[in-house]
């Protein structure tokens, strides 16, 4: 049975934190006081740079078996650099570049509206004023 893309991911997130918890915790050896530092460092505003160095290891294998593991699932994964289009869009016979002269209009040559079809010769009420 396919998994759909949120069940996925569910699985790879889970598994992301749940590694960097473990990970936390072995870089603290064992000790209550450096875990609960290294837990009090990591806020909103802390940058990948602020991880130890363990844990960013962890964070960087986590990501590497997200993609191998949606890659895997079916997904495609992008490389990151823009997709640049194989061959230009077909143009139709006799087009051979920008449209040549004023836009194509709805309107009448004199600058008049034609009139509309659902009331062809009746006069608009005027608007109420206060």
């Amino acid at each position: 049975m396919t998994k759909s893309a949120t069940d996925v991911m569910h699985d790879i997130v889970y598994s992301a934190v749940i590694d960097a918890f473990v990970t936390i915790k072995a870089a603290s050896k064992g000790l209550p006081n450096t875990l609960l530092r290294d837990l009090n460092a990591i806020h909103a505003n802390t940058t990948f740079a602020d991880f130890p160095k363990e844990l960013q290891d962890s964070i960087n294998g986590s990501v590497r078996a997200a993609f191998n593991r949606l890659l895997k699932e079916g997904y495609s994964v992008s490389t990151g650099q823009p997709q640049r289009p194989d061959r230009p869009n077909p143009r139709r016979q006799g087009e051979s570049g920008p449209r040549q002269g004023p836009p194509p209009t709805r309107h009448d040559p004199s600058g008049k509206r034609p009139p509309r079809r659902d009331q062809p010769d009746k006069p608009r009420p005027r608007p109420r004023t206060r």
